[in-house]
């Protein structure tokens, strides 16, 4: 059976005074909504960061009992790793319809600080707290410095991928940064350090925010308000929780995720019209951009600069928003350029988009790889 998103939608973005389950139904109401669905249709549902038991409070709150249900954990990419649980399930016959969703009310909330969630019952701690590391800049600081090095990279190859970012956020009226004017290089490096190499800038937004998307088989899809989008490959990776078990802070988890997920769509990096990428910093594209094959090691910063291949066309997690966990919206992105909704920043053409999740400090990776249906 070929699974399809059949409806997807985010909810209120930036600032905006609601709490998590208000912007979760809001993203929810408008999913179904696209999809011509309601809530009678879902038999399955996968949501995170809501509390310990995210699912079924989410279930709870919206009234739906399903037989199907995920809450796994892993930070930003677990919402492709979502997809591909409701795939398997619903190919397996446990549920007919899943609902991911995800809303974070972090800004209004004022619940982020710039150190992070330090867990000191956690064996890593042992060896990283004393430190006084910030999390999760630092540790993404040091993968920075690392590719600076090993590659002779300078800063400006960091700056480039905000200034792309940017310039896509400016086409996007709900971008949180739309309304700033455009971002050069120069900014960036005179944006005040926070974590060397990476500046104010070279670091994702902060704001509240969610969304949702809906997967049926792709027969069921068809029949539905809007152009199915199918599933056509996933593939994921857990490769360490602190950074003194990482092997190679410039071979990231994406390599194999990645990997999985064209081997199971039959395709290559080449075949992708349009990428969405998890970019909590600007390291995360550049070595997400390497791993998943789009050019080789080192070859980033020129890619970027090249603008060659669309990606992050809503203006990401560094323009758009980032609420907490950007995965979910990545995957909103993905589904609107292949139905060819995205008005001025439309990707003229896009038939096979990608979108992939990296969660915790380069921890978890998760890759999935969508077509239009045409």
């Amino acid at each position: 059976m070929t699974v399809a998103i059949a409806g997807a939608a985010e909810s209120d973005l930036g600032v905006t005074g609601r709490s998590i389950m208000e912007l979760q139904t809001q993203a929810v109401t408008g999913a179904l909504a696209d999809a011509g669905l309601g809530l009678a249709d879902v038999d399955g549902l996968a949501t995170a960061g809501v509390s310990r038991f995210s699912a079924t409070q989410v279930a709870d709150y919206l009234g739906i009992r399903p037989s199907w249900s995920d809450s796994t954990f892993a930070g930003g990419s677990a919402f492709e790793m979502y997809v591909a649980r409701a795939a398997q399930a619903i190919e397996a016959g446990q549920c007919t319809t899943v609902l991911i969703s995800y809303g974070s009310d972090q800004r209004s909330a004022r619940s982020r600080s710039l150190a992070g969630v330090l867990e000191p019952h956690t064996p890593e701690a042992e060896f990283e707290a004393p430190y006084g590391p910030l999390y999760p800049i630092s540790y993404y600081a040091m993968a920075a410095q690392r590719y600076l090095h090993v590659h002779g990279a300078g800063r400006e190859d960091l700056a480039e991928v905000a200034v792309a970012a940017r310039e896509w956020a400016l086409l996007n009226p709900r971008a949180y940064r739309h309304g700033a004017g455009p971002l050069t290089v120069e900014d960036v490096l005179a944006s005040p350090m926070v974590s060397s190499p990476l500046t104010v800038a070279d670091c994702c937004l902060v704001t509240d925010g969610g969304g949702a998307i809906v997967l049926t088989s792709l027969e069921r899809a068809r029949d539905l308000r809007r152009p199915p989008v199918v599933v056509l490959g996933y593939g994921e990776a857990t490769t360490h929780t602190g950074m003194a078990t990482a092997d190679d802070l410039l071979r990231p988890g994406s390599i194999e995720s990645g990997r999985r997920a064209f081997a199971m769509a039959g395709l290559r990096p080449r075949d992708v019209d349009v990428a969405q990428l998890y970019d909590s910093f600007t390291i995360t594209v550049l070595l997400t951009l390497e791993a998943l094959g789009f050019c080789g090691p080192g070859e980033a910063g020129d890619l970027v600069r090249s603008r060659a291949l669309p990606y992050n066309t809503n203006g990401g997690g560094l323009s758009y928003c980032h609420p907490g966990m950007y995965g979910l919206l990545l995957l909103v992105e993905a589904v609107r350029q292949l139905r060819g909704e995205c008005g001025p920043r439309q990707v003229a053409g896009a038939e096979i988009a990608l979108a992939h999740g990296t969660g915790g400090i380069f921890s978890t990776h998760a890759t999935v790889l969508l077509g239009a249906d045409r």
